[in-house]
């Protein structure tokens, strides 16, 4: 329900979460997928876990559940409106995962945004309203494209976690998105990093695949995640059952694949648990 939050996630056991925007400018890259199965799996390892849901198409609110009669008061309000967001917060029907979700309103804030003294610090201002100590980890499903919304999120965070499709175009896509980081490491937010890259719609069969997974590690070295997302069908359907994978089908190859990210994430960033 709105505004819910369990006693067990005030006993969150770090002093400040930790804000990760997932993002990459190109649709179709799993990075709303990896947002949601990703945020399951730390929170089934006992992290609380918020997901703030910045893609007008609200595909990480479908995903988690959360109808649309209840996205009244969305990531829109939080942003125009400067709505407390801590009433916004709702609790999802995984344990100790939280999201304030999206609306088609979102679809306009860049162009009211435009207008707004410090344009482009109002997610990081809203963010600072929540109690430091709900949350472990907070999530930001960016939109599929490098506008006001997602250099809000790149402001407001301290890291970036990139999924990259394994495809021809993926890494001239990537490299404009570099770029866009080091822009606003130069101007905005200093502290700004890339948390780690992602390799999603992995076929090890295909020979493009391997390829650009080698040219990632190539380049970009440890930053590169060793556990991949493979290519799988359960992946794909559980968007429509309202589920993660993990809830869906939590033997399929997806799922145990973002459970194997969720660990090796643990285990890089040291995560207390």
């Amino acid at each position: 329900m709105v505004g819910e939050i369990s006693q067990e996630c005030k006993d969150s056991p770090m002093n400040k979460p930790r804000i990760i925007a997932i993002a990459n400018q190109k649709g179709g890259v799993g990075k709303t997928t990896t947002a949601v199965n990703l945020a399951t799996a730390l929170a089934a390892y006992g992290l609380k876990i918020l997901v703030v849901d910045l893609d007008p198409q609200g595909n990480a609110s479908t995903g988690l559940a959360v109808d649309q009669t209840k996205r009244q008061l969305s990531t829109y309000d939080m942003l125009i409106a400067d709505k407390d967001p801590t009433p916004l917060i709702q609790a999802t029907q995984v344990p100790d995962l939280f999201i304030i979700p999206a609306s088609i309103k979102l679809a306009g804030a860049e162009i009211e945004l435009v207008e707004m003294p410090k344009r482009e610090h109002k997610l990081q201002m809203a963010l600072q309203k929540i109690d430091k100590k709900l949350f472990d980890i907070i999530f930001i499903d960016c939109p599929p494209s490098l506008n006001l919304l997602t250099l809000n999120a790149f402001v407001a965070a301290a890291q970036v976690l990139v999924p990259l499709q394994c495809e021809f175009y993926a890494l001239e896509g990537l490299s404009l998105l570099i770029k866009t980081i080091e822009r606003v490491r130069a101007g905005l937010n200093a502290g700004l990093e890339i948390q780690g890259i992602v390799l999603t719609m992995y076929d090890r069969r295909n020979n493009l695949c391997n390829q650009v997974a080698g040219d990632a590690r190539q380049y970009f070295g440890d930053k590169v995640y060793e556990t991949v997302i493979p290519r799988n069908v359960k992946i794909s359907e559980a968007p429509s059952h309202g589920k993660p994978v993990l809830l869906y089908d939590h033997q399929s190859v997806g799922a145990q694949a973002y459970i194997q990210l969720a660990a090796e994430m643990v285990r890089r960033e040291k995560l207390v648990i």
